[in-house]
């Protein structure tokens, strides 16, 4: 026998189908998913992390065979006796870390990051001369963060980065290469695509000492880069140009998913300015090997 309820009272079975449309209803709605450039430099709430943690900046890789077409000896021939014969394949390794200083600087939404890039070229094939590291390139940088967090035609707007930035290779007499700039930088985002556009000053280009005072007719005023991510592969181009001087660089790369955050990394360049002692220096090189993705 089927029980029968009385009219107006509602049966378990009616009870039990309106049971998730309710919890539905009463369901906060979801939140919006955080960009990756949001994460990377904490833009709102549900980003920050605090102060002291370690936060990806540029990218790091190990690129295990970095050939390029032609090799500047040239700074080496008056500091080394007999010079250096570099190979035209090495070692390649890039290391890059920031950190949040302080947050919401006198009660503002402004931060302030310190970063650290290093770049290495290792001869490390080149047995002949020991090995030698060919060059080696410092980059201490102090970031004040401003949160723009608007959207404007489709493109969201992420932040204004101003720096201050010192770039050296540790050497002396012939060798030695370095230069300080102020920057401001503008992040975007739309859809996969993440851009920025970073414009820079020179400091010291007044110095009676310098070695590379014509550095900025290389290195140009400032440099784009845009990078794509879909499906765990990223397409990366970097570009600089000093358009009254005709010299520049591009920088292209694809990282695609091996395991966890082990990615495999392939490098293109071509142009002046791949490391501080080749500033002035035209090469184009190709270089795979692997990148870590945090």
């Amino acid at each position: 026998i089927t029980p029968v309820s009385p009219p107006g009272v509602a049966t378990p079975e009616a009870v039990n189908a309106a049971i998730p449309a309710i919890a539905q209803a009463g369901a906060a709605p979801p939140e919006a998913p955080i960009s990756r450039t949001q994460q990377s430099w904490e833009l709102n709430d549900a980003s920050k992390r605090g102060l002291f943690n370690f936060r990806p900046h540029r990218d790091t890789y190990l690129l295990l065979a970095n050939y390029s077409d032609a090799s500047n000896d040239e700074p080496f021939q008056d500091f080394t006796p007999g010079g250096v014969k570099s190979q035209h394949v090495e070692l390649t390794f890039q290391l890059s870390f920031k950190m949040k200083l302080m947050e919401d600087i006198a009660g503002t939404p402004i931060d302030m990051w310190f970063g650290y890039t290093q770049q290495s070229f290792w001869q490390a094939y080149n047995r002949k001369a020991s090995s030698p590291f060919r060059e080696t390139n410092y980059q201490p940088e102090l970031m004040l963060v401003m949160p723009i967090n608007k959207n404007f035609a489709g493109v969201e707007f992420n932040y204004l980065n101003l720096g201050l930035v010192h770039q050296s290779n540790g050497q002396t007499s012939t060798l030695s290469r370095s230069w300080n700039r102020v920057y401001a930088e503008l992040g975007m985002e739309k859809d996969n695509l993440a851009v920025t556009a970073r414009v820079w000053h020179r400091l010291d280009n007044g110095k009676t000492d310098n070695d590379n005072i014509d550095i900025i007719d290389y290195m140009g005023h400032g440099d784009l880069r845009l990078s794509y991510r879909n499906k765990g592969h990223e397409y990366a181009v970097t570009a600089r140009r000093n358009f009254s001087k005709k010299h520049g660089s591009m920088q292209a790369s694809w990282a695609f998913p091996l395991k966890a955050n082990l990615k495999g990394y392939l490098q293109l360049f071509s142009g002046y300015g791949q490391s501080l002692i080749d500033y002035n220096y035209s090469q184009k090189s190709i270089g795979a090997g692997f990148m870590v993705d945090l």
